[in-house]
């Protein structure tokens, strides 16, 4: 425990980074060594780097600070450093007053290949991860400027690609040697999904940027010149979905996982005690939004009551890293024990070119305490609580007790007509507040036909949640099947062909729009059919769907 306490203490000490893990032997990384202890003076021997690297040049500094009434210092080098080999190297350990920072692994790929012109003094180029790859599959495009002179005032083309959707990830500096000339390299890393198969056209990029030393006391600059810089296209093969492919939803992916925790201990589980289950399902190379809503849980003896799914999207070095949170309260309406069935998420390897299946595997627990009561009608008072006149002997204030039940009786039903009142105001709202949200959501989706295929495909699963709320987190799919829309089944053909087809075509707008036409009228025909049955069955609408 001494040795694990004193190796933490250094740790903590004398600490190594750097700005890059992988690079090419012909590019430069930056190492900092920061040194917080109580002792003064003296370095680090650094010639233990120039077995694997070249020191091109090292910089201290001493810094103090204080942060929230805390005072800390610290001596801090920063080294810039070049890998003499290709290979896996390792920065090593260095030594300072007794501390030990920690090896840290460097991998050195080849060098890229040397710009045509030696002449050139700067230049763009165009990388991409992948050669071919299936729709909806992250693909990485990294655009480097190389320069060998000062460039100021640049000013760039963003990367759009028509049918993909496209997020900046990354952005770094850095410097490569190429034929021996040291080029500084400011490098943009772009997360690009195609949305249909076939060829995707990565348009050239220009770039305007003015060369030549900024002189503040110029009015003209002369010595300035302004130079325009071009990207090659690239052309990328995008496949459509494999044939093989048997999961319910296409997910393309590098990585999937599940994970699922308890908001406390599910072994203290107890009858009418909610408890939060939060499952959260991860994928690399996919966006939040390509996610699938999780199964839902239909258990007798639980009741559960899910929260709205959160989503998110990291970006890094390896592209987009999406998230969907689900969060559910599980309430025991009686004793006993439950399993909560497995969860499978089928997805597509991009790694292996296969398809893999990611499980939640079953969960038991039990519930203990009482059922929970029903409830039940409040009984008519007994004879004892109705004061029994005599009949022999009229007993003072008896007309008093006459009068109060009188006022009493006359409050109960003005307070039960108030009550009615508030109730009809409410339903009257509640159906006015109800009509508004269903014609906008009319609107909008008739909009939305002229859009791409994927807001309309989006436009059409919010209007059914508008219109059948118990239709929220079911696919489009599902919905068609939940429904029994025929309209709704040609739609979501017309969407697939246009988005996932192996020869994808534009939609056509005209007849599209006329499906969606007859779907909002089928609707309205179901929906006042329904409001009729249950009017001439003696019953009112409801208020909120249970």
């Amino acid at each position: 425990m001494l040795l694990m306490a004193c190796s933490t203490a250094n740790a903590q000490e004398l600490t190594s980074t750097v700005d890059r893990n992988e690079l090419a032997i012909n590019e430069t990384f930056t190492l900092t060594l920061r040194y917080s202890g109580s002792q003064r003076g003296g370095q680090p021997d650094f010639d233990l780097l120039e077995q694997d690297f070249e020191v091109l040049s090292r910089q201290q500094s001493n810094q103090y600070r204080v942060i929230n009434g805390h005072a800390e210092s610290f001596v801090e080098w920063t080294v810039i450093l070049a890998p003499l080999k290709e290979g896996r190297l390792f920065v090593p350990s260095l030594h300072l007053h007794g501390q030990i920072s920690d090896a840290i692994p460097i991998t050195v790929n080849k060098a890229g290949q040397a710009p045509t012109g030696d002449s050139r003094k700067a230049f763009l180029e165009i990388e991409l991860d992948k050669e071919k790859l299936h729709v909806q599959e992250q693909l990485l495009v990294k655009v480097r400027l190389y320069t060998t002179v000062g460039l100021h005032d640049i000013a760039t083309d963003p990367l759009q690609i028509a049918g993909a959707h496209i997020e900046k990830v990354n952005e770094q500096r850095f410097e490569r040697r190429i034929d021996g000339v040291g080029h500084a390299v400011y490098e943009l890393t772009y997360a690009v999904f195609p949305e249909s198969s076939g060829e995707l056209q990565i348009p050239a990029l220009n770039y305007v940027a003015v060369t030549g030393r900024r002189d503040p006391f110029s009015l003209f600059n002369r010595n300035a010149q302004r130079i325009r810089l071009r990207s090659e296209p690239k052309t990328v093969q995008v496949e459509p979905k494999p044939d093989s492919y048997s999961g319910s939803n296409w997910l393309p992916a590098a990585s999937l996982g599940l994970v699922q925790s308890w908001s406390k201990d599910p072994d203290e589980f107890k009858v009418g005690e909610p408890i939060t289950r939060i499952i959260t399902l991860r994928a690399e190379g996919l966006r939040a939004a390509q996610l699938p809503p999780l199964p839902k849980l239909n258990i007798e003896g639980l009741k559960t009551y899910p929260d709205q799914p959160q989503q998110e999207d990291q970006p890094g070095m390896n592209g987009i890293t999406g998230s969907r949170i689900e969060t559910t309260a599980i309430v025991a309406t009686k004793p006993g024990s439950y399993q909560l069935p497995p969860m499978t998420i089928t997805w597509w390897d991009t790694k292996t070119g296969r398809q893999r299946a990611t499980q939640l595997p079953a969960f038991r627990f039990n519930v203990t305490g009482a059922a929970a009561a029903k409830p039940t009608a409040s009984g008519t008072p007994g004879a004892s609580d109705t004061p029994t006149p005599s009949t022999s002997k009229v007993e003072p204030g008896f007309w008093q007790k006459i009068a109060i039940a009188a006022i009493a009786l006359h409050l109960v039903w003005a307070l039960l007509f108030f009550r009615r009142y508030q109730k009809a105001k409410v339903r009257t709202r509640s159906r006015e507040s109800k009509v508004k949200p269903a014609k906008l959501a009319d609107i909008e989706l008739e909009k939305a036909v002229s859009s791409e295929p994927e807001v309309l495909h989006n436009a059409l699963i919010q209007w059914a949640n508008i219109h059948w709320p118990h239709t929220r987190g079911q696919t489009l799919y599902q919905i068609e099947e939940s429904l029994e829309l025929p309209v709704l089944g040609k739609i979501r053909e017309s969407l697939n062909k246009a988005m996932f087809g192996v020869n994808p075509r534009p939609m056509n707008q005209a007849h599209v729009h006329a499906l969606v036409q007859e779907l909002i009228r089928s609707s309205r025909e179901i929906q006042g059919t329904s409001s009729k049955k249950r009017l001439k069955n003696g019953q009112l609408p409801k208020l909120f769907d249970t």
